[in-house]
């Protein structure tokens, strides 16, 4: 892995990591990624990301069964940012949203669009 030279981690360790649908070409979500689970990421085909509220690795799918298939994997030009291009499964948001972008500012308030594909609370049960 001599091209993870490349990869520019900030002070914490951690590169922001933005996901996108292959065919769709829309966001899907933002993590983070420390050099762990970018390697990971490409060893075993799924995005796996870096939690900093959990402070570990994070499985992207593996309490929800959503998990992102990679495709390809791009760095950006300065290294300091990362490009997933996924296998999306029907929703990426932990809200039950296929996007975590779900959320669109009309004048100063925020509206919903897009629709709920699952219910947070079957999923995660209470917590969420």
């Amino acid at each position: 892995m001599e091209w993870i030279k490349e990869v520019k981690f900030d002070a914490n360790g951690l590169i922001p990591a933005i996901v996108q649908d292959e065919k769709t070409g829309e966001v899907l979500m933002v993590a983070y990624m420390n050099e762990e689970a970018l390697k990971k990421t490409v060893q075993d085909g799924i995005a796996c990301f870096w939690s900093r509220s959990r402070q570990k690795l994070w499985i992207k799918g593996e309490t929800s069964g959503n998990f992102l298939k990679v495709k390809e994997l791009w760095i950006d030009c300065d290294g300091d940012a990362i490009l997933l291009k996924v296998e999306s499964p029907p929703a990426v948001c932990h809200t039950g949203y296929r996007s975590c972008f779900h959320r669109v500012l009309k004048g100063d308030k925020l509206e919903i669009e897009g629709i709920k594909v699952f219910s947070p609370e079957e999923v995660y049960g209470k917590e969420k």
